[in-house]
């Protein structure tokens, strides 16, 4: 008998009310939040906001015929860009980081509603039980990792997010799926999303894959056909597009920027979210420990008759699974800064669950507290964080800010925008200091860019560049068409409803995706009617951008454009009066 049972029998003995049908509250959810993306609403700035900015850089080249990997250099696939470029077109006002955020929906939605649709008729709890988590991971736009004390939402690490909700999607139909079209379509659903969303992602999926295929819970057909689909719709991408290969060029681009041993980034992946970690590491452990007699008859079985189905009892365990899917976890987060770490466990432990009825008190007493204490804090953490910056709102004003647009669809605490108009004003009026942090290889302060201040006061300055743009343009009686910024993110090009110069790379961060300029890309540059240098501050990182273009940047002037910001703009729209 399973924990469950008693409510399963419950359930099947008694007509299932519509309003508690997986399927339905996914589609009322869907509704609601499709309501809510036509509203003008704000949400409360966070830590590394600014990452937010660099998918309104991509749907504005997007939406310009611009194709990711091939015409522009990304740190991630390009199905997130695509979904926002389209959201944000059918839901112009919506609050960006909603529509980055539920924009997946798109895709998660039917392939969860296909395993929701195949366990529910089994199990509604159980469908429910795998609906709920997922519904609150999706909808708010909360990491498990803290970055800022105050309340707030966070703009970044949103790939990472989705990353982990198309594991979620597949894990639950690997585990509790049966209907062969359902796993199959799941598993080419979700995998080529993960290939095209972030190539750390499709490795753990495949891990996962991989594990449920030599555990049978995936038929060899099951798996061609999923193969089949999957590298089809590749071959046709890349045929039509060929995003398909210029997007592994720019993961090759990445891996040799970003070499490094792997075992330091294991260890601290498994410290920063020690939360999960341990007591996952414990339960595997104790599930080993339990059923070490079956364990080791199971392997003299296959050592015996090396036959299929006796590797398929070995491996079709909780302890295996269990272990499989959280090193999974455990390797995603390696590569990961911000995300939903080890959520996709939980239809793991689920099973465990189902599978824990008739079980000794004590014994069921152990898996009960570890399945608790594996799961509840990571749920719980999101939730709570996702409650504070609703109900901290409350006290909150909105950035002033009419010419950015929904980029200035935030709000924070009136201390901290005053903070951020003041150190606007201080970076305007005591240059000096702040190139001489730069020339030490400082920032203003250490940890700049989690500070919601510091993204306030960004915005601020770009809304500044903006007004000085246009002020220019009037004055000159020219329009710059294309238009760069060298900073980590280009907003302008959306702004101004422009265009953004081919080749170069979004989310420019020199340190580590920022690849060297090629003679096409610095080509590129040369052509670009105006290029944009930020001052408030001065950093090391735009420095660096500078002096990686700098070659590019013949044929160009630089002059004043604003306190905050100067312009190299082409000689030949300088020269006309």
């Amino acid at each position: 008998m399973t924990l469950i049972s008693s409510v399963d029998r419950q359930d099947a003995g008694t007509v299932k009310s519509a309003l508690t049908s997986p399927l339905i509250l996914l589609a009322l959810v869907c509704a609601v939040l499709a309501v809510l993306l036509t509203l003008k609403l704000t949400l409360p700035i966070g830590a590394f906001y600014w990452d937010l900015f660099i998918y309104f850089d991509a749907a504005n080249r997007i939406w310009n015929g611009q194709l990711p990997g091939v015409d522009f250099f990304t740190p991630v696939g390009p199905l997130g860009y695509w979904l926002f470029a389209l959201f944000v077109k059918l839901f112009p006002d919506g609050q960006p980081l909603l529509i980055a955020q539920w924009s997946l929906m798109a895709v998660t939605a039917p392939l969860l509603a296909l395993v929701l649709a195949d366990v529910d008729r089994r199990s509604r709890l159980i469908s429910l039980a795998l609906l709920v988590p997922f519904l609150v991971f999706q909808i708010l736009p909360i990491n498990v990792e803290t970055y800022y004390s105050f309340p707030g939402v966070d703009g970044f690490g949103i790939y990472n997010r989705q990353m982990c909700l198309l594991l979620y999607v597949l894990t639950a139909g690997l585990v509790f799926a049966r209907g062969r079209a359902t796993v199959l379509i799941t598993i080419a659903g979700s995998m080529l999303a993960l290939f095209l969303v972030k190539i750390t992602g499709f490795a753990g999926g495949a891990l996962i894959c991989a594990f449920a295929f030599a555990a049978g819970r995936v038929s060899l057909r099951t798996a061609i056909g999923a193969l089949l689909g999957f590298l089809a719709v590749l071959a046709l991408l890349e045929l039509t597009t060929a995003v398909v290969s210029a997007y592994v060029g720019d993961i090759a681009a990445l891996v040799a920027l970003n070499e490094g041993s792997i075992l330091p980034r294991f260890l601290q992946a498994a410290s920063i979210h020690f939360m999960a970690f341990a007591p996952l590491a414990i339960l595997t452990a104790a599930l080993g420990l339990i059923g070490l007699p079956d364990i080791l008859h199971a392997t003299t079985t296959l050592a015996r008759s090396r036959r299929v189905a006796a590797l398929v009892a070995l491996l079709d365990r909780d302890v295996f699974w269990l272990g499989m899917v959280t090193f999974a976890a455990l390797f995603v987060e390696t590569q990961n800064t911000g995300g939903l770490a080890f959520i996709f466990v939980w239809p793991v432990l689920l099973r465990i669950l189902v599978r824990a009825g008739g079980a000794p008190t004590w014994r069921l007493a152990l898996i009960l507290g570890l399945v608790a204490a594996s799961a509840l804090p990571t749920f719980v953490q999101v939730i709570h964080r996702g409650a504070r910056a609703l109900v901290g709102q409350i006290a909150y004003v909105d950035l002033d800010a009419p010419r950015l647009g929904t980029l200035a669809a935030v709000s924070q605490r009136p201390e901290l925008i005053r903070r951020a108009a003041v150190m606007l004003d201080t970076y305007q009026r005591f240059p000096e200091a702040f190139d001489h942090l730069a020339d030490e290889e400082q920032l203003p302060s250490f940890t700049l860019y989690n500070e919601p201040d510091f993204h306030l006061t960004w915005l601020m300055g770009v809304e500044e560049a903006v007004k000085a743009i246009e002020a220019l343009e009037a004055a000159r009686g020219v329009r710059f068409e294309t238009i760069m910024n060298l900073n980590f993110v280009n907003p302008f090009p959306w702004l101004l409803d422009r265009q953004a110069p081919r080749g170069i790379a979004i989310g420019a961060d020199p340190f580590r995706a920022v690849p060297d300029p090629d003679q096409a890309v610095l080509r590129s540059v040369k052509q670009t009617d105006l290029l944009l240098y930020p001052l408030c501050p001065v950093t090391v990182a735009n420095r660096l951008l500078r002096d990686l273009y700098a070659p590019g940047l013949a044929g160009h002037s630089r002059i004043r454009l604003s306190p905050c910001w100067d312009a190299y703009v082409r000689d030949d729209l300088l020269a006309r009066q």
